[in-house]
């Protein structure tokens, strides 16, 4: 069984690997979907994110948020009981201050179909929006049954401390997580000296996205003429850094008979800060091969591990 961590000090606990929706089910015929939500439950899944965000392909009914609509349907197609799973989604202030937090998560729960999240990322306030209002507000959506606990997406880490130390002078629930980018390359983030001092400080947990960066740690652009998210970035020195990284996994997969894929996901289950891995999938194979990546973890010897964890270092030190 894939094995969960907790999720800070919220009481949740959390499958180790997490899947996500973002660009993938609007994309995908309602049997795919469910088949992939199928083999992430079959596999030990059961932390599912979800996000608002505009219609990209033009068929939608509605111009944005029609993405948790899908999410919901899917999600009740998949025989999934609500209590068995933590579904979370997005603050992300968009309308603010027109819009509350308490309006944009009600309509959030009524196009998903649900009566409360189990946690709801804040992303970073726009200006005006003060620390101390996003705690106290998120602390009434909790009081209000609403929500279970709470995180933050992609903060600045003297913000998350801001919002630690208010929620513990108020007595009331801090954020419990933080979703960031992280992999072999992209590490100064979660790594870097202020980041892990508050990882250790508050025990905030990490929820690690981009562990594959979009395909390119595992070859998607080795390739002059490939196409993709990330395309019209292959001169970056981030960029770059990922493409040298690819032989580096190919080679050490091979030797321990597994992925690069999986190796790429062992990278970030390996830090004792990340609670879990979020990716997305958009074929149940996929989510096999991620999964296996705790497997793979279980069973690397230090040196492996040591091994995993020098590919990309020279290159995510030259850009710290």
């Amino acid at each position: 069984m894939l094995p969960h961590r907790p999720l800070g000090a919220s009481g949740l606990e959390v499958s180790a690997l997490s899947l996500g929706s973002w660009r993938t089910y609007e994309r995908m015929s309602r049997d795919d979907g469910v088949a992939v939500l199928a083999a992430a439950r079959e596999a030990g899944i059961d932390f599912l994110d979800d996000a608002r965000y505009d219609d990209e392909t033009g068929t939608a009914p509605i111009r944005t948020g029609y993405s948790e609509v899908v999410f919901g349907e899917l999600f009740r197609a998949s025989g999934w009981e609500r209590d068995e799973v933590v579904v979370a989604n997005k603050l992300w202030w968009e309308f603010w201050p027109e819009e509350s937090a308490a309006r944009e998560l009600d309509g959030s729960l009524e196009r998903m179909g649900l009566d409360h999240l189990d946690l709801a990322y804040a992303a970073a306030p726009p200006e005006g929006l003060e620390v101390a209002e996003i705690v106290g507000s998120i602390a009434g959506l909790i009081d209000a049954g609403k929500l279970r606990a709470w995180g933050v997406l992609n903060w600045d880490p003297a913000l998350v401390r801001s919002a630690v130390r208010h929620a513990r002078a108020e007595g009331l629930p801090p954020p419990c997580a933080a979703q960031l980018p992280y992999n072999v390359v992209l590490r100064d983030v979660v790594e870097g000296d202020e980041p892990s001092g508050l990882f250790g400080h508050t025990g905030v947990r990490v929820v690690a996205l981009t562990s594959l960066w979009y395909g390119a740690l595992i070859g998607k652009y080795s390739r002059s003429d490939a196409g993709g998210t990330l395309a019209d970035e292959l001169d970056s020195p981030q960029l770059r850094a990922a493409l040298a990284a690819v032989d580096p996994l190919q080679t050490l997969a091979a030797r321990l008979d597994t992925t690069p894929a999986a190796l790429a996901v062992a990278f970030a289950l390996s830090n004792d800060h990340v609670a879990s891995v979020l990716f997305g999938a958009t074929r149940p194979e996929q989510v096999v091969e991620n999964v296996g990546a705790a497997d793979l973890l279980a069973r690397l010897s230090p040196g492996d591990l040591e091994e995993l964890r020098a590919i990309g270092r020279e290159g995510s030190a030259e850009r710290a």
